[in-house]
C-alpha cells in the first residue's frame, strides 16, 4: 500500500512569458530557488513513510527534459506517462491510477500540480499524512488553502460539516473564481478556502468514482492504457484512443460530484505562480520593495520585478512595474496587468511567431541549440552535444550546413564517409546529404553551425535513424 506523488506537468505558465514558453514551461523552471518547480514538487513527500516511486503525466514533447530534471534530483525511478495532447486532468490522473493498479490495488496517491510553490515543506508533509490516513478510509481528500487576502485569481472550496475528528470538513461546494466584492464575503465568512488543486486518494476510489460519474472518460482511458507502449523510460498512451477522451478537470468531473469529498485546510505559505506578480509576492524584496535578477541598476524605482537574463538593464522612476529580459523578447508591463501577458502569447501563436513556443536556447535530448545571428538564406547557431549523445540520420531539401568545432570532438557522418573532427577543424554538408553528428568524447561539444539556402525552418528535417525515436 505504497504513496506515490502523481505530478502533473501539463501547465504551460504563459503568463510567466517570455521566461516559460510552450517547449519549456513553468514547471522546468527554476523560479523560486536553484531546482525547478518540478523538482521540489518531486521531492515535497521525502521522508513520508511508504513512500513509492513517482508518476508523472506530461506531454510527449517535454519527456526527455523531465526525465533528465528526475535525474538531477535522484528519481531516476519515477514512471513518466506521456500525453499526446493535454486533455486536462481527470484524463491525467486517471491514466496515473489505472498505471498504478497494476502493481498495488491499495495504492495511494497525492496528487500535485508541478508547477506550486510551498516553502515549509515539513507543514506540507504533516497535512499529507493526514490526508493519506483519510484516503485510506475511502475519503477522497484535497487541500483548501486558509486565505489571507479576498483573491479573485483562484477558486473557491465551501467547507461543510466538520469530520468526526474535527480536523477536516465535508466539502459544501466548488465555486468559479468570483469578483472582489464576493472574494471579500468569502474571506470575511471564514467558510470558503483557495481550491489548491492538490488532492490525496486511493487509486482504486477513483477509478470507482470514474465508474459512477465518468464512464465514457474511464473507458477512453483504459483503451488508451492498454493500447499503449512502454518507450525506454516512458510509457506511451495510444494517440487515437487518449484524443477520443473527454476533456475537463478533476474538480468537474468527480470532486463536484462525489459524496466522499473532505478539505483540509492548509494554513502554509503557497502559491502558484501564476503570473509575474505572484513572483513579486513570494519573493526577497530589498528596502525599496523590488525583486533583482541579473545585471540591474535601478534609480528611484520601487515595488517592481526586473530581470536580466542577457542584457545590462537600466530602469529610472518607476514604480509597480515588471521588466523581464531575455535573449530574444522584452516583457515591459504594470505589475496589476502581468495576468494580461496571456493575451501577448496568444497573438504570437495567432501571428504564427516561434517567440511564444521556443526560447533561443532551444534544448533536445541529445544537448542543445542557441540562435546567434539571423537573415536572408541564412542563420547562425552554436550547438552543444552532450558526452555519448548523437543527432539523427538527417537531410535537409533547403539547406547546406558549415560545421565549425570550438570545443570538444565530433564524430561526423555525411553520405557514405565517417571521420573525425576536434578544435578548430570544419566541414561542409550540402544540401540533401544524409549526416550526422555525435559526440565520441568525454566532454561537451560545442560547434557553430552556418546554415544557408531558401527555407531553414526546423520542419525541413528528414529523419533516418534516431535513438530518441523522435519523428
Amino acid at each position: 500500500m505504497a504513496v506515490h506523488p502523481v505530478i502533473l506537468t501539463g501547465g504551460a505558465g504563459s503568463r510567466l512569458w517570455p521566461v516559460s514558453r510552450e517547449y519549456y514551461p513553468k514547471p522546468l523552471l527554476a523560479l523560486a530557488g536553484e531546482r525547478s518547480l518540478l523538482q521540489d514538487t518531486a521531492t515535497r513527500l521525502d521522508g513520508i513513510a511508504g513512500l513509492g516511486r513517482p508518476v508523472l503525466v506530461c506531454n510527449e514533447e517535454h519527456r526527455f527534459l523531465v526525465a533528465e530534471q528526475m535525474l538531477e534530483v535522484g528519481k531516476q525511478d519515477a514512471a513518466i506517462l506521456l500525453e499526446p495532447e493535454g486533455r486536462n486532468t481527470a484524463p491525467a490522473l486517471t491514466i496515473a491510477a489505472l498505471y498504478l493498479l497494476e502493481d498495488d490495488p491499495e495504492a495511494v496517491m497525492v496528487v500535485m500540480p508541478a508547477d506550486h510553490v510551498i516553502p515549509d515543506a515539513d507543514a506540507f508533509r504533516e497535512l499529507a499524512v493526514r490526508a493519506i490516513a483519510l484516503a485510506r478510509e475511502g475519503w477522497l481528500v484535497t487541500f483548501g488553502i486558509v486565505p489571507d487576502r479576498a483573491e479573485t485569481g483562484y477558486g473557491y472550496i465551501r467547507k461543510g460539516e466538520p469530520l468526526e475528528d474535527g480536523e477536516g470538513f465535508r466539502v459544501s461546494e466548488f465555486v468559479e473564481k468570483p469578483d472582489l466584492e464576493t472574494a471579500q464575503r468569502y474571506l470575511e465568512s471564514g467558510d470558503y478556502y483557495w481550491n489548491s488543486g492538490i488532492f490525496v486518494m486511493k487509486a482504486g476510489r477513483w477509478i470507482e468514482e470514474m465508474e459512477k460519474y465518468q464512464p465514457e472518460m474511464l473507458a477512453a482511458c483504459r483503451k488508451a492504457a492498454e493500447g499503449g507502449q512502454r518507450d525506454r523510460d516512458f510509457c506511451r498512451v495510444d494517440r487515437e484512443a487518449f484524443l477520443a477522451c473527454p476533456e475537463d478537470s478533476i474538480d468537474y468531473a468527480i470532486m463536484e460530484k462525489t459524496e466522499r469529498a473532505v478539505v483540509l485546510p492548509m494554513a502554509a505559505s503557497w502559491s502558484d505562480v501564476g503570473a509575474w506578480q505572484a513572483l513579486w509576492e513570494i519573493s526577497e524584496r530589498d528596502e525599496n520593495g523590488n525583486v533583482i535578477e541579473g545585471d540591474v541598476f535601478t534609480h528611484d524605482v520601487r515595488d517592481s520585478l526586473i530581470i536580466a537574463q542577457d542584457h545590462f538593464v537600466a530602469a529610472i522612476g518607476l514604480e509597480d512595474v515588471v521588466i523581464v529580459d531575455t535573449p530574444d523578447a522584452l516583457l515591459v508591463a504594470r505589475k496589476d496587468r502581468s495576468q494580461d501577458v496571456k493575451n501577448i502569447v496568444a497573438e504570437l501563436k495567432k501571428t504564427g511567431r516561434d517567440e511564444y513556443r521556443f526560447h533561443s536556447r532551444v534544448y533536445r535530448p541529445w544537448g542543445d541549440y542557441e540562435g546567434i545571428d539571423r537573415g536572408e538564406r541564412y542563420q547562425v547557431k552554436r550547438i552543444r552535444v552532450k558526452p555519448g549523445a548523437s543527432l539523427s540520420l538527417q537531410l535537409h531539401h533547403h539547406r547546406a550546413e558549415h560545421w565549425i568545432v570550438v570545443k570538444g570532438t565530433a564524430k561526423v557522418t555525411r553520405g557514405d564517409e565517417t571521420f573525425i573532427l576536434t578544435e578548430n577543424q570544419s566541414t561542409y554538408i550540402p544540401l540533401g546529404v544524409k549526416h550526422r553528428l555525435e559526440n565520441p568524447g568525454t566532454i561537451p561539444l560545442e560547434m557553430i553551425e552556418v546554415q544557408s539556402g531558401s527555407y531553414l525552418g526546423e520542419d525541413d528535417i528528414v529523419r533516418f535513424e534516431d535513438k530518441y525515436d523522435r519523428c
